[in-house]
């Protein structure tokens, strides 16, 4: 190792991540909007995701870092134009500020040099964007096909023309009735100040790589370029760049080589708020990359409900939990919003916790501030391991009921 290159110990690097990432919160002068609208824009996206076992990873993910999150947010700021839906590693809510970065995908999905899902059904394409010009927005079920389904999902193939239109940037999503996407011209939705211009290539894979690590802490460049289609060695070659410039740093975690913003080091002299505990979305920014999450954290996960039942280990939606600067544990739970029950089917604890009274407090804390925040009224507490984590965990809940 040269002289020049900074070494971290895994705790260090375990802190710059959670640091960067905002989780735990962090305070938030501004009114609970802002704090919203702050936290996309900082972390550069927030994934978008239908499954509703509890809340929707896009307000999981938001309340995470902003306990004062309410659901509405995202429609008041779609509506505000202060945010737009597109595709990030997966579907997304993204900052209109950072709109001009779009444009490279969308400029290839145009010309056919990458596809995306569907098939291009211009002649169809053209009909249905005819009609919303003078129609006005509509949904996919407006358009009333009656034909056959295709596609992996049995997509209509007018909902594929609509997606093929909105990949390459002729329709944006004006906004959402029942989380149905309502499609209308980009021109219309598209703010006039917002900035349309092209950007290089040099200026959108950096781009890419300062957006990663302001929000990341770290990265590798396989990191910086998660499922994204043909970046990885214009990426490297800017990573190259930068930190030749004096733009980025590498520092050394465990033997393994990260980029790192040299400002971002300055925040290793904060403070985490490690007592403060996080019921994480499978979805979250943080742990999205699972390699990465084992590699950085030593937390081994998997999301179980594309497993077969009989072979899942943990659960259907297992959600990770963050304490103490890492990740301690894991919980299945679902919300049934009928009995307004919090059903937590179970909760496992890794290995390495010990302090499972201290655990236990801020956990039972956290765990009501979930259930509200699911809309549910009750806690009904199944399986746990060990399993005299049971008793202590419910009689923590009993306790903080009975305070209500």
């Amino acid at each position: 190792m040269t002289k020049s290159l900074e070494a971290l110990t895994i705790q260090q690097a375990q802190k710059l991540v959670l640091l960067s990432q905002r989780v735990p919160p962090i305070k938030h002068k501004g009114s609970a909007l802002d704090a919203t609208l702050h936290t996309i824009e900082h972390l550069g996206y927030i994934q978008i995701d239908t499954i509703s076992a509890v809340q929707r990873a896009h307000h999981h993910t938001l309340y995470s870092r902003n306990p004062r999150y309410k659901k509405t947010h995202l429609e008041t700021l779609m509506g505000k134009r202060r945010i737009f839906e597109y595709w990030s590693h997966a579907a997304a809510y993204l900052p209109m500020k950072d709109y001009r970065f779009s444009l490279p995908r969308k400029q290839v999905i145009a010309i056919g040099k990458e596809s995306h899902w569907y098939s291009r059904d211009k002649q169809l394409m053209k009909s249905v964007l005819r009609r919303i010009e003078s129609e006005g927005p509509l949904m996919a079920k407006d358009f009333g096909h009656k034909g056959k389904k295709l596609g992996a999902w049995e997509t209509k193939t007018t909902k594929q023309a609509l997606e093929n239109l909105y990949m390459q940037g002729e329709l944006m999503v004006s906004s959402r009735k029942n989380f149905h996407k309502v499609y209308d011209l980009t021109e219309r939705v598209l703010p006039g100040h917002v900035d349309t211009t092209m950007p290089n290539e040099g200026e959108y894979m950096r781009y890419l790589i300062a957006k990663y690590l302001r929000a990341n802490g770290l990265g590798l460049a396989s990191e910086i370029t998660y499922l994204l289609k043909n970046t990885k060695k214009q990426v490297v070659v800017a990573l190259k760049e930068m930190l030749f410039s004096g733009e980025l740093k590498q520092v050394e975690v465990n033997g393994v080589l990260y980029y790192v913003l040299p400002e971002s080091l300055e925040l290793l002299n904060n403070s985490l708020g490690r007592g403060k505990l996080k019921i994480l979305s499978p979805f979250d920014n943080l742990l999205i990359q699972r390699k990465r999450t084992r590699e950085l954290f030593g937390f081994d996960y998997l999301l179980e409900c594309y497993v077969p039942k009989a072979k899942r280990q943990f659960g259907y939606f297992v959600l990770p939990i963050l304490w103490n600067g890492t990740l301690v544990a894991r919980m299945d739970c679902k919300a049934d919003r009928k009995t307004s029950i919090l059903q937590v089917h179970s909760v496992f604890l890794e290995p390495s916790l010990t302090k499972i009274d201290a655990f236990v407090e801020s956990f039972s804390k956290e765990l009501e501030c979930f259930m509200h925040f699911n809309d549910c009224k009750t806690i009904q507490l199944n399986v746990t391991k060990p399993t005299k984590l049971k008793t202590l965990l419910q009689k923590a809940i009993d306790h903080l009921a009975s305070l209500e």
